[in-house]
């Protein structure tokens, strides 16, 4: 069975914009959450959150794109961490690099 990637940007609430993020990310789908990302909406957002609670895999073209923004803005992953993403963060040292807020 295929899963579905999908990427979905939710209404900027109080400076906060959401990118909600489904699926498996690597390098032929990591560009669905580079482009939200680079939506208006998200762009003048204060604090940007990508929601990883449902994301299924991530390497580290997903690990790359995270720090690339975390190094630019203010940068929130939405939780909790779906463990092939804290293993990630994990083996890499960067579990502590994030801050982490729970979005369900």
């Amino acid at each position: 069975m295929e899963t579905t990637t999908t990427v979905s940007s939710l209404p900027v609430v109080d400076g906060e914009c959401t990118i909600v993020c489904t699926g498996e990310f690597d390098m032929d789908t990591v560009a669905l959450v580079a482009d939200a990302c680079a939506e208006p909406a998200a762009s003048m957002a204060d604090v940007l959150i990508i929601d990883v609670t449902h994301v299924e895999f991530a390497d580290s073209s997903l690990l790359n794109l995270l720090i690339w923004l975390r190094n630019r803005r203010r940068l929130v992953l939405g939780g909790p961490l779906p463990d092939q993403c804290q293993r990630l963060l994990e083996m890499t040292g960067l579990e502590n690099l994030f801050d982490v807020r729970a979005t369900t």
